[in-house]
């Protein structure tokens, strides 16, 4: 259940119309999902989350599209965030991701909680040569 309720007519606004405008061009579709409609209820909320997710999601990197998703699906599983857990599996599988490497991603969240939750109750000290920090 949300916290919040979307603006009926989100898009009277015009900082939300720009960007929602801006989503659909980047996007390539007139599809707005519920975090944008969501969001609306702040202009200035909805500018700055578009703006950080544009520049790291949909603007050329070092990280291939398909690989940034990946990982904001990994990310999204270990922060138990569910809506973005499933946006993100949709669009890292329309570009290109399989059920095999779905599956390998899984087992890598899967075994990487599992160790952190006993590293983080065991505590223990990390080694020099992982530590930029060392000499």
């Amino acid at each position: 259940m949300a916290t919040v309720r979307p603006p009926e007519h989100p898009e009277s606004d015009p900082r939300v119309k720009a960007v929602f405008d801006d989503i659909r061009a980047t996007r390539g579709t007139d599809f707005i999902n519920n975090v944008w409609r969501y969001l609306a209820f702040d202009p200035v909320l909805l500018e700055q989350v578009w703006a950080d997710i544009k520049t790291v999601m949909a603007t050329a990197s070092a990280l291939d599209p398909k690989t940034k998703e990946m990982i904001y699906v990994a990310v999204s599983i270990a922060n138990g965030c569910d809506y973005c857990t499933h946006s993100h599996t949709a669009a890292a599988r329309a570009k290109g991701m399989t059920e095999a490497e779905y599956a390998d991603l899984l087992r890598v969240v899967g075994t990487a909680s599992r160790l952190n939750a006993l590293l983080n109750g065991l505590h223990i000290p990390v080694d020099a040569a992982f530590d930029a920090d060392a000499t």
